[in-house]
C-alpha cells in the first residue's frame, strides 16, 4: 500500500498515555510511503521515549527547542516548511489552549504557528476536561481556523473511569490522513453504494442470508467519500464498520433494500451495487418459532426482485455497476449480466479462490466494461481495489 507516497507528515506528540498509540500511527504511515518527522513536547517524552519514533522514521525526533541535534539552520521553520500536513496526537487540553491563543512557548507550538499546512488534531483527555466550557471553546475556535478535529472516542479511561476522551484508534487516525491527501476527483458527484448481504427471514428466530460481510461496498463508500463525493450507503447485513460523514441506511431484506436505492436513484450520478442480494425470500414467513416435528422441513422459496436489473430498465444518464460473485465461467457470466442489466462495468471475481470473495480483507477481480474489454487485477487489498473502481467511475463520469 503506498496511499501516502511522497507525502511530507509531520506528527506532534503531546504529552497524554495515549502517546503510545501514536507509535502505531507513525508506523502505520511509513508502511504507506510517507516521509515522517516526529516532535514531541517535554511531557510526551515522558510516556514514550523519543527514540521508539527516531527507530520507526529513520529521521532525528525533535523535542527541545534549541537542543541543535537536528541539521536544520532554523529548526523550527524547517520544520514548518518540511510539512505536507501537522497531525497532533495525542492532543491535550493545554496544546489546545495555546494553539487556539497563538502561544509559541515551545517547540512544538512555534512550528504551528509557523507553518502554512493544513492542521490535524485528535484530542485525548479526561472527559470532564474535553467537556470544559474552555476545551470546547478551544476547539471550535481551531475549527474555525479550518483546523480538522478528530473525535475522541467513548471508552475506558486511564484515570479508570469511562467516558468520551479516548483518542481515536491508529486506523481511523491514518485513515483520516489518506483522506485528506486522496485526489478529488468526484466533487460534486453523488455515489450510491450498497452492501452487505440481504437477510431473509423463515420465522422470527431464523432466517435465510449470506456470506457477505460488507468489507468490499464499505471500502468502496470510503474511496467515494474520499475522492470528494456525497455518499449515500444502502448496507445489509455486515461486519464492517460504516465510514463516517455519510449518508448510512440500514436494511434487512432485498425488498428493503430495493425500496431504499430506488428512493435515492432519481438523484445520484453513479450507483455501485456491491451488495450480495439474496435472489430468494420465504412465500410464507411463520409468525412464531417453528418447532421441530418432522426429519425434513420444506421452505417454499419466491424469487426477488432483481434490483440491479431493474435500475438499469429505468437507466437515465446513471453510470451503473454491478458485482458478479461467481464460483465457474467467471466472465461469460458477467459479460452477460452487463447486456442483460444495461451495467457501465463490472467487477467480477471467483469466490472460491484464495484471497478473493467474503470474510477476507483482500480481492481479486476482472473489471469488464461494455466493450468486452477485460482488466485482470492482482491481488489486492479491497481498499486498494475500491480506489482502482473510483478511479474507474471518476473517468467514465
Amino acid at each position: 500500500m503506498n496511499e501516502l507516497a511522497g507525502k511530507n507528515i509531520l506528527v506532534g506528540v503531546t504529552g497524554g498515555i495515549a502517546a503510545y498509540k501514536v507509535v502505531e500511527v507513525v508506523s502505520r504511515f511509513k508502511k504507506m510511503g510517507a516521509e515522517v518527522r516526529v516532535v514531541m513536547t517535554r511531557a510526551a517524552a515522558e510516556f514514550v521515549a523519543p527514540r521508539t519514533f527516531q527507530e520507526i522514521t529513520k529521521n532525528p525526533v525533535s523535542v527541545e527547542m534549541f537542543a541543535g541535534t537536528v541539521n536544520f539552520h532554523v529548526e523550527h521553520i524547517a520544520l514548518a516548511n518540511f510539512a505536507d500536513v501537522v497531525l497532533i496526537a495525542p492532543a491535550t487540553a493545554n496544546f489546545l489552549a495555546k494553539a487556539a491563543h497563538g502561544i509559541a512557548d515551545d517547540l512544538l507550538t512555534t512550528i504551528v504557528l509557523a507553518t502554512t499546512a493544513p492542521m490535524i488534531v485528535a484530542p485525548s483527555m479526561n472527559t470532564k476536561m474535553l467537556e470544559h466550557p474552555a476545551t470546547q471553546a478551544n476547539l471550535k475556535i481551531l475549527e474555525g481556523r479550518g483546523v480538522k478535529i478528530i473525535d475522541a472516542e467513548i471508552g475506558r479511561l486511564a484515570c479508570g473511569t469511562s467516558g468520551k476522551g479516548r483518542l481515536s484508534e491508529p486506523e481511523n487516525i491514518c485513515a483520516e490522513i489518506v483522506k485528506f491527501f486522496a485526489p478529488k476527483i468526484l466533487i460534486g458527484k453523488k455515489i450510491l453504494v450498497t452492501a452487505g448481504g440481504t437477510i431473509e427471514p423463515i420465522d422470527p428466530v431464523r432466517f435465510i442470508c449470506n456470506r457477505s460481510t460488507g468489507k468490499m461496498g464499505y471500502e468502496i463508500a470510503r474511496a467515494a467519500k474520499n475522492a470528494g463525493a456525497e455518499v449515500i450507503l444502502i448496507s445489509g447485513n455486515a461486519t464492517a464498520e460504516p465510514p463516517s460523514d455519510i449518508k448510512f441506511v440500514k436494511v434487512e431484506t432485498a425488498l428493503e433494500m430495493r425500496e431504499a436505492v430506488l428512493a435515492e436513484y432519481e438523484n445520484v450520478d453513479a450507483v455501485i451495487m456491491s451488495a450480495a442480494v439474496s435472489d430468494y425470500r420465504v412465500k410464507n414467513v411463520a409468525s412464531q418459532k417453528i418447532k421441530k416435528s418432522n426429519e425434513t422441513l420444506t421452505l417454499e422459496l419466491v424469487k426477488n426482485p432483481d434490483i440491479l436489473k431493474e435500475l438499469g430498465e429505468r437507466k437515465n444518464n446513471q453510470l451503473l455497476v454491478g458485482f458478479a460473485a461467481e464460483t465457474e465461467n467467471v466472465i461469460e457470466y458477467a459479460r452477460g449480466k452487463i447486456d442483460e442489466k444495461n451495467l457501465d462495468f463490472i467487477v467480477a471475481n471467483d469466490v472460491s479462490q484464495e484471497g478473493a470473495g467474503f470474510g477476507v480483507d483482500t480481492n481479486i477481480v476482472s473489471l469488464i466494461d461494455r466493450a468486452g474489454d477485460i482488466e485482470n487485477l492482482p491481488l489486492m487489498t479491497k481498499a486498494e481495489l475500491a480506489e482502482k473502481i473510483i478511479q474507474r467511475i471518476a473517468e467514465l463520469i
